[in-house]
């Protein structure tokens, strides 16, 4: 039997445990553009990012200003505000990667698999009928169709348009 290899060398910067020093949902004012740090929309309130090492193309990740780990700990506008942006990631997916649905949801904790467990996030995964999400279980290979940048730069303009509304 011949062995087929499925390269993802991308994957090797999460396999090792490189993080960036620092938290990504407190990106500090700088030179950097967003595109390169994958921030789409942030505001005084909350702000959006793509997951560097995503489950599926379009994986957001939602998270308040705020540097907090418990969500219970959040203010009753920070949750809503939360609430709204994540509403607001839906419609843009829907209407730009057209998914078949989602899953939404927190991981509290690293025991949760909070990959930061210090600043609560909500994450966001577009999901598609078939899609390759087995690979995970299988051999701990995401299949990612399309390169982070490609998805990005569809998904910007439309947040753009929602920090400008």
């Amino acid at each position: 039997m011949e062995r087929k290899n499925l390269w993802a060398p991308w994957r090797a910067e999460y396999v090792g445990g490189k993080k960036d020093p620092g938290c990504i949902f407190c990106p500090p004012e700088g030179p950097l553009p967003d595109e390169e740090r994958l921030i789409l929309y942030r505001d005084e309130k909350v702000l959006v990012i793509m997951n560097k090492f995503p489950y599926n193309t379009g994986h957001l990740l939602v998270s308040p200003r705020r540097h907090v780990a418990e969500l219970e700990d959040l203010s009753r506008e920070e949750v809503t505000d939360l609430m709204v942006m994540a509403q607001h990631c839906l419609r843009i997916l829907r209407k730009v990667l057209r998914p078949d649905g989602f899953n939404v949801g927190f991981n509290l904790g690293k025991v949760a698999g909070a990959g930061y467990p210090d600043h609560l996030h909500l994450q966001i995964v577009p999901r598609w009928e078939g899609d390759a999400n087995f690979m995970a279980v299988l051999a701990d290979i995401r299949v990612v169709p399309e390169h982070i940048l490609a998805t990005y730069r569809k998904l910007f303009p439309h947040f753009e348009a929602l920090r400008k509304a």
